[in-house]
Parts: C-alpha cells; structure tokens; sequence
C-alpha cells in the first residue's frame, strides 16, 4: 500500500508499508532533495552540458529540481533515471509539488507523461530519459558526469547497494564525475572507495547528520 504523507516543510512524500519506508526524509522532501543532489551534486559539477544518471526515479522530484535548476541557469542537461516499480499517474498528479514549488506545474506534468525508453525535451535546456529497468540485472550504458543514487536504503533493498550495482555505476561515471547519496553507511563508504571513487561526508539535511558526495579517480 502506497500512503501520502505531507512532510515538515509542507511538501509530500510517499510511505510504503510493505517496506516500512518513505520515498523521502519526513523532515522535508523538497528540502532534503535541494540539499543533497541539487547543492551538494550539481552545484559542484563543473561548467558546460551535464549528463546525469538517477538510480530511482520514484516521484519524479529530483528530476523535477534538476529541470527547474537547468532552466534558471540555461545549462543544457539530459537526464537519464532508471527505475523498476513506475508509480501510477494517480499517485503523481495527487503530490502536491506543482504546488509547493510555484508555477512549476506543467514541468512536472510533462516529466511524468514523457514516454519511457527515449529522451524527451521537456524544456529548451533539459531533456529527459526514463529507462524501465533492473539495475541489479539489467545492463545499462552511457557515459554520466553526475550520479544521483537514491535507492530505498541499504537495509530495505540491500541489493540496490551491492558490489555488482556499484561497479556498474563506477563504469558509467566519468573520471571527476560526482556521485551523490543520503546514505553514509561504513558499507556504502567501502564498495565507493573500492570502484574509483574518492568518498567525502557532507553535512546532511535536518534529521540526517551525513551525506556522501563521490568523486571517480
């Protein structure tokens, strides 16, 4: 069963009960989505065209920023999120982020009717490629200058953080290229170092202490 949930700065989230999980923190998801993968990833990625890579595209939020982001600085972006379980147009024309993020309504609409397996433009300077897939089994291929990881946590769905699923992000990250998660664990920690990537903790969001952001040597 799949719940709304409004969060402490008024935005909303989704609680799965099978998994006992939100999609994002109760603290505020707009506010933990800004800090982590807009100010903490992409604020930090160098100037020109950016090719980002979402593990979990879920609510559609961060593509959402991302887009929003890209249009106010006119940086051109394509954007590429895999996911395995889409959410139903129901449940996304019921979030309430159109609203909390003012006059943004059309993007998010456009992100959530953009066809899946292809790119399209949602706005002159963001295009956007939604792969329905596996990332444990499928095999996924491109070239990416940011990673934005945003699985369920390594406790609900373990297999989204393995060995196998972060080697095959280390092969789709250009050198330099940033990797961000809300997750700090010591074993997120090791699998990053061990495929490339240089591990910094950042301060995280309310409710979180730290954050990763990665950099691929």
């Amino acid at each position: 069963m799949i719940e709304i949930v409004k969060t402490e700065d008024g935005s909303d989230t989704l609680y799965i009960s099978s998994l006992n999980e939100h999609y994002h923190s109760v603290h505020g998801a707009v506010t933990e989505s800004e800090h982590i993968y807009l100010n903490a990833g992409f604020n930090s990625c160098s100037p020109g065209p950016l090719h980002i890579f979402e593990a979990g595209f879920g609510t559609g939020l961060n593509a959402l920023l991302t887009a929003i982001r890209s249009a106010s600085d006119k940086r051109e972006v394509f954007y590429t999120a895999a996911e395995n379980f889409p959410l139903s147009r129901e449940i996304t024309d019921s979030l309430n982020y159109p609203d909390f993020i003012s006059d943004r309504a059309q993007i998010f609409r456009m992100i959530h009717s953009s066809p899946w397996n292809e790119f399209n433009k949602i706005h002159e300077h963001f295009s956007l490629c939604k792969i329905r897939c596996d990332l444990t089994t499928d095999t996924i291929s491109g070239r990416f200058n940011l990673i934005y990881f945003d699985a369920f946590g390594p406790d609900k769905q373990p297999e989204m953080w393995s060995d196998e699923v972060f080697q095959k992000i280390s092969g789709l990250t250009e050198k330099n290229g940033v990797l961000v998660t809300y997750s700090s664990k010591g074993e997120v920690k090791r699998r990053l170092k061990k495929y490339g990537f240089e591990v910094s903790l950042l301060p995280g969001p309310r409710g979180k202490r730290h954050i990763i952001r990665a950099i691929k040597i």
